[in-house]
């Protein structure tokens, strides 16, 4: 089986740029699990699915029609043959992907689309349970954080950078709802 790397932690902590890097670097395939819950919730979104019904929610998580594709600044994400890896990032999006990711049922239904992706030579997995729940028996696993204040400083400048609006103190409170809800989840909380 191929050598798999999990670096898990909340949102904002620099986890996609550094599984970027290291995925990169070794030549190993990237999973963005978060972008799966993202991707899950902005499909439900879109197909006005009601996020307290579970059974909808994993049936839309079963079907996603998604690419990941190598890009220079990178990973482009396809949905149904449109590029979303800009409309996954929305704030909103990131908030009901944790609306989504308590959702048993939806947890079950990406978990070996998941576990799919160790390939080799390796696979460099980020997420928030994947050295815990998907991957555990991976032979590097990280655990990366920072305070909730660096995390939303970050996530403005990310933003701004790509040209949209962003109010810090709505972002902290956001982050810190979303690490809440995180951590307090019964099924595969962060930790």
């Amino acid at each position: 089986m191929a050598v798999v790397i999990t670096i898990d932690g909340p949102s904002g902590a620099g986890k996609g740029t550094i599984c970027q890097l290291v995925a990169r670097k070794l030549g190993y395939h990237l999973l963005d699990s978060g972008a799966l819950y993202r991707l899950t919730a902005l499909a439900a979104q879109n197909q006005s699915v009601d996020f307290s019904d579970e059974v909808a929610l994993a049936a839309v998580a079963a079907s996603l029609d998604v690419v990941f594709k190598p890009a220079e600044s990178g990973v482009k994400v396809v949905l149904a043959g449109e590029d979303v890896s800009r409309a996954i990032r929305q704030e909103v999006v990131g908030m009901n992907a944790s609306k989504v990711a308590v959702c048993q049922k939806v947890r079950d239904a990406l978990l070996q689309r998941q576990r799919d992706f160790q390939q080799s030579p390796g696979l460099v997995a980020d997420g928030r349970d994947m050295g815990t729940t998907v991957f555990p028996d991976a032979e590097v696993k990280v655990f990366l954080t920072a305070s909730a204040e660096e995390r939303a400083q970050r996530r403005v400048l990310q933003l701004e950078q790509s040209g949209q609006a962003a109010d810090y103190d709505q972002i902290l409170l956001d982050i810190e709802a979303r690490d809440k809800q995180d951590t307090e989840r019964t099924s595969s909380p962060l930790k």
